[in-house]
């Protein structure tokens, strides 16, 4: 069931794209998390998956319920744009068998932060049956007031939690790997062990430690480690051969998955198969796992950014490459200033590709002014 909110382009309810997911959110260039849990809902344990998603001007929200053959999904979708304060709280609802679910959302106050997801002052609640069965954020005594439902016995458990992320070097992240633990800051950086640029260095690090290190990258841009993450044991996998050998948006691929305490053996290597088809059959069976498993994995997806870092970089790459003149180069620094001046009066972090595109069209007009 669908609502008529426009929702960001990283939504779709298509098969097709779903099963496209990473290409497409490449090319939005546009920061997605997806949270899926499994609850009780309706009479039945079903999941359900929770959608952020940030661009430079929104943000956006989407709620599935799964439906009883599994395949079939309930959809609640909402576009927050800055100058629709009405959308920013509200309901809605659908008839997930023959029982009414409620969707009921309060972002007026959120405190992004400049992330894709909500830090504090917010709540999404999901009510059936006089019953709050999934609720996210802090402020959870108005959830319960504007459902008018109680909380339910049965606490929703987190199974797995895709974040694709962008940046030019560093990726990082938050994770918590059971409800009772804390959560860890984890870090992926790839630098150069060399001045040639041509033996890249994989680090792994975990609340500022350094967990794994992978040298000569291009022999071992696929394989797997075990870490101890405070008292759990966590197994990573990583697969950065597209950072090293692709081409357009590339992204690297890695997986946490933390260890049962009653394993006794690591799991097996599988550096021969590209993780994106090991993601689609550990989510399966994860999805699959009694509602007693504890069982989480999270997949983070590193796109690597191809721009320049400042407009210095711009210009001195202008002038060297293309003989613009110091005129020319000051008025492209103007330029560039004024657009970052616009972003920051509007509170919007990363606008880097605008400048490239600037420089590009600057760039263009020079040469054929030359011609």
């Amino acid at each position: 069931m669908h609502d008529s909110i426009g929702i960001p382009a990283c939504f779709s309810s298509s098969d097709q794209r779903q099963a496209d997911e990473p290409a497409s959110v490449g090319r939005s260039g546009q920061s997605v998390f997806i949270s899926v849990y499994r609850t009780k809902l309706a009479g039945q344990c079903r999941l359900i998956t929770v959608t952020w998603c940030r661009n430079l001007l929104i943000h956006g929200l989407s709620i599935s319920v799964q439906g009883t053959d599994g395949d079939e999904h309930y959809r609640c979708k909402v576009e927050l744009k800055p100058w629709y304060f009405w959308r920013k709280q509200g309901s809605k609802h659908f008839i997930v068998d023959g029982r009414t679910v409620d969707v009921v959302w309060d972002l007026k106050t959120a405190k992004f932060n400049g992330e894709t997801e909500p830090r504090s002052d917010y709540f999404v609640a999901i009510a059936c049956e006089d019953e709050v069965v999934f609720l996210l954020g802090d402020q959870k005594k108005e959830a319960f007031r504007k459902t008018g439902c109680r909380p339910s016995l049965i606490e929703p458990m987190l199974v797995s939690r895709k974040e694709h992320v962008f940046g030019k070097r560093k990726f990082s992240t938050k994770v918590k790997f059971n409800d009772r633990g804390s959560f860890h800051d984890i870090s992926v950086e790839c630098n150069n062990s060399s001045s040639d640029g041509f033996d890249p260095v994989l680090e792994m690090r975990v609340d500022g430690k350094l967990a794994i290190q992978v040298k000569h990258l291009q022999w071992k841009f696929r394989g797997n480690e075990s870490i101890n993450v405070g008292k759990n044991g966590v197994e990573v996998f990583w697969d950065v051969h597209d950072w090293l050998f692709g081409s357009g948006p590339r992204h690297g691929l890695f997986i946490f998955n933390p260890i049962p305490s009653s394993s006794t053996s690591a799991p097996s290597s599988l550096t021969s198969m590209p993780l994106s088809n090991q993601e689609v059959n550990s989510s399966s069976e994860d999805y699959d796992n009694a509602m007693s498993s504890s069982r989480f994995c999270l997949f983070l997806y590193a796109w690597k950014e191809k721009t320049a870092d400042t407009w210095d970089d711009i210009i001195l790459h202008a002038v060297d490459g293309d003989g613009i003149t110091n005129g020319q180069s000051q008025r492209i620094r103007l330029r560039v200033l004024q657009i970052e001046a616009m972003f920051s009066l509007l509170s919007i972090n990363g606008c880097s590709s605008f400048t490239c595109d600037l420089w590009l069209q600057s760039l263009d007009l020079n040469k054929r002014s030359r011609s």
